[in-house]
């Protein structure tokens, strides 16, 4: 049996896991323990980076502490420290991979840097077996991707977002609407009173052929129907909360469409291909739904992993961790001199473009 301790501290929760792999190639998730951050930024209407950091500093310790507890395995029988080491917020990720440093070296097992998006992508075969290849689109607050998982550590980027992440659309949505933190949930909830038809949004990027994101200027367009009514009443809200969640499930379904299609025609042999949805945008049945019946006319599964693993949480980074173990990637030496890095895309070769998780030209 392999087990690994993963730690998560890119953003705003808190977490620790110990995953186990047995003999026979079975998973189990033996503990994952995440304490959330969201009443510590909720007055602030988004995540304030110092003071996630600081929450982290405080919290970490007691939360390894309590995943160890949890699994029934005290650190002499955990085989590997994995953690994730970037895309993020830096000051939390310092504090996660500085600590899982320490632990590494004070209980002398190995130690691995682990990719946060790495983990997103790899979480489907901890839940539900994926066997490679498949095509993974990645949305959350601050990524939206499509991506060919080819292997462990074998990834190409079809598309990203050109400006904003999706579940970021959603959040500043929610914010010019008056809406509560965090605003995804709530323009999902609220939506739900509303009438979808009454603003004509448009579908950003609709029918282009690269299947590339774009939301500025559907935020830009319900900026602009929200002031010409102003004062909003509360069904003016959900009015326009559902047409503009309309508007995106159109959009995002144009645009999987057209990588669907692209999956097809280079993995002409896959009997079985599957769509995986992950991030916690994913959560949200207007767009399930829409992905759904895209994958349904285009003979693809559609996966999802419960929520619990779709939102940031430390059982996707061990079971990365476990990953790479078993692939022959883990490289102990650099990782105890890996640097977190703010911006650390899956696909380094693909062109950077705004939202890519890179660097230069505008990203």
């Amino acid at each position: 049996m392999i087990r690994v301790l993963g730690i998560e501290t890119s953003c705003d929760e808190t977490a620790a896991s110990v995953v186990a792999l047995d003999a026979a190639g079975t998973p189990e998730i033996l503990s994952n323990v995440v304490l959330s951050q969201i009443a510590d930024h909720a007055v602030f209407g988004g995540v304030v980076p110092e003071i996630a950091a600081r929450a982290h500093v405080e919290a970490l310790d007691g939360i390894v502490e309590a995943a160890l507890a949890d699994s029934g395995a005290d650190l002499a029988e955990i085989d590997a420290i994995a953690a994730t080491a970037g895309p993020g917020l830096v000051g939390g990720l310092i504090v996660g991979l500085m600590t899982a440093k320490a632990i590494a070296a004070a209980a002398e097992k190995p130690l691995m840097a682990i990719n946060h998006l790495e983990g997103h992508a790899l979480t489907a075969r901890l839940t539900d077996g994926i066997a490679f290849p498949y095509l993974l689109l990645l949305v959350s607050g601050g990524h939206t991707q499509i991506v060919a998982v080819r292997g462990v550590g074998d990834y190409q980027r079809w598309a990203t977002t050109i400006d904003d992440a999706l579940g970021e659309a959603f959040d500043k949505t929610a914010k010019m609407l008056g809406l509560a933190y965090p605003g995804g949930p709530n323009v999902e909830q609220t939506a739900l009173h509303g009438d979808a038809s009454r603003f004509s949004f448009p579908r950003p990027m609709k029918g282009a052929a690269q299947p590339d994101f774009s939301f500025s200027g559907l935020k830009t367009a319900v900026r602009q129907a929200a002031t010409a009514i102003a004062p909003l009443s509360d069904q003016d809200v959900a009015d326009i909360c559902a047409s503009f969640q309309a508007a995106v499930a159109d959009a995002l379904a144009d645009r999987v469409a057209r990588a669907l299609d692209r999956f097809k025609a280079e993995f002409p042999d896959k009997a079985d291909p599957a769509l995986v949805v992950a991030g916690g945008v994913a959560a949200n049945r207007t767009l399930k739904a829409a992905l759904q019946a895209q994958c349904a006319a285009a003979g693809f599964a559609f996966v999802s992993p419960p929520l619990k693993l779709c939102t940031d949480n430390a059982a996707m980074i061990a079971w990365a961790g476990i990953e790479r173990l078993r692939a022959g990637l883990a490289d102990n030496e650099d990782a105890f001199s890996f640097v977190p890095r703010s911006r650390w895309p899956l696909d380094s070769v693909s062109t950077p473009v705004i939202g890519s998780g890179r660097r230069g030209a505008k990203a």
